[in-house]
């Protein structure tokens, strides 16, 4: 069990409107749902003593956000430069923190204008030069050479990724903050425009104006922060260096979460899975031990995934760089889930982490 582990609660969420174009500013939008998380909570902005933020350059830093909270005396605050790896691992940084006892009340979020503004489609992947010659200028072409790889490895077609998709829709049905909540025949799945072979338009996650925030607590009650890990290697990331150019974080920080937690998959009832891609969902099902490689297609064409994302997900519900995924394990253990799985994707590096209700 690691040292801060029960210690930490999330005790409020709070989310803006998901939209194409916010009309806002980063700033503006952080605000907004920190102070929506503070009253979910049940405090007052100002009782807030820590701020943590993640970002690709394209956000409000944690100290203007604290300026326009109204707190006055901001203790240790974080702006971490990356992307999707931190979704997950955000909340271990935040439990450490009060472990320590360096905070009581620390504010999480993620602003940005993912569509209005800086795009992540055109996001630098970090690649070597040696390989983005070959093409691979961002990170939709790199995600798409390692999923071309993982289908031909595991034998699955259009037809799996349909399922994926077409069930992040259905699961976004009720879910009024959605952006996508038609429904996605496979002819009308076929008939969508490639990105880049084998990802089409609706394989990848929204491009999304909004903000999301956590408020996590060493005083209040909530959801607690079981166990939260990351790491990673050789994979799509460094597709030049790496045996299999479809390994992604899962295979690496699976094996992690559950030594640290003391857990296995069949504690967890709900997972909240980072999918920027619609391949991304059954990689991480095999990765984390919920279904076997041999099994995956027709686990999906029989949607026994539809635990998955029951909002919908990135793909569906809009993209809040991951962080909108862990505030949606919050809403299902308050609403009786007992463990709830969190990841954060970042290629072949990321993060996970287990809430317990």
């Amino acid at each position: 069990m690691q040292p801060f582990a029960g210690r930490a609660a999330v005790a409020g969420i709070g989310m803006t409107a998901l939209t194409r174009e916010s009309g806002r500013t980063e700033e503006d939008l952080a605000a907004e749902a920190c102070r929506a998380a503070c009253a979910d909570a049940g405090i007052a902005s100002r009782e807030v003593d820590a701020v943590l933020s993640y970002h690709m350059n394209d956000s409000a830093p944690a100290v203007r956000v604290a300026r326009a909270l109204g707190i006055e005396r901001l203790g240790w605050h974080n702006d971490i430069a990356g992307g999707g790896t931190q979704a997950a691992s955000i909340l271990g940084d935040a439990a450490m923190l009060i472990q320590a006892r360096l905070a009581r009340n620390i504010l999480i979020y993620r602003a940005l204008n993912g569509r209005s503004g800086t795009r992540m489609n055109t996001a630098p992947t970090g690649i070597s030069t040696g390989i983005s010659t070959y093409g691979l200028a961002g990170p939709i072409p790199l995600f798409a050479m390692a999923a071309t790889r993982y289908l031909h490895d595991t034998g699955l077609a259009a037809e799996h990724l349909h399922a994926v998709v077409a069930q992040s829709r259905q699961n976004a049905a009720a879910n009024p903050r959605a952006l996508r909540r038609d429904p996605l025949t496979l002819d009308a799945y076929l008939a969508r425009p490639y990105v880049c072979t084998p990802l089409r338009t609706v394989d990848c996650c929204q491009e999304t104006d909004g903000a999301c925030a956590l408020l996590v607590s060493a005083v209040l009650d909530g959801p607690r922060v079981h166990a939260a890990v990351r790491g990673g290697g050789p994979g799509c990331s460094s597709m030049d260096r790496a045996p299999d150019a479809g390994t992604i974080f899962s295979a690496y920080v699976a094996p992690m979460v559950w030594d640290a937690s003391g857990m296995r998959p069949a504690d967890v009832d709900v997972a909240l899975l980072y999918d920027a891609y619609s391949w991304l969902v059954p990689r991480q099902l095999e990765d984390f031990g919920f279904a076997a490689r041999e099994e995956l297609g027709t686990y999906l064409m029989e949607r026994r995934h539809a635990w998955v994302n029951p909002h919908g997900g990135l793909l569906s519900e809009g993209y809040v760089h991951g962080l909108n995924n862990a505030a949606q394990a919050v809403r299902e253990l308050r609403a009786g889930r007992s463990v709830a799985l969190v990841t954060g994707f970042g290629g072949s590096y990321g993060s996970a982490a287990l809430l317990v209700r």
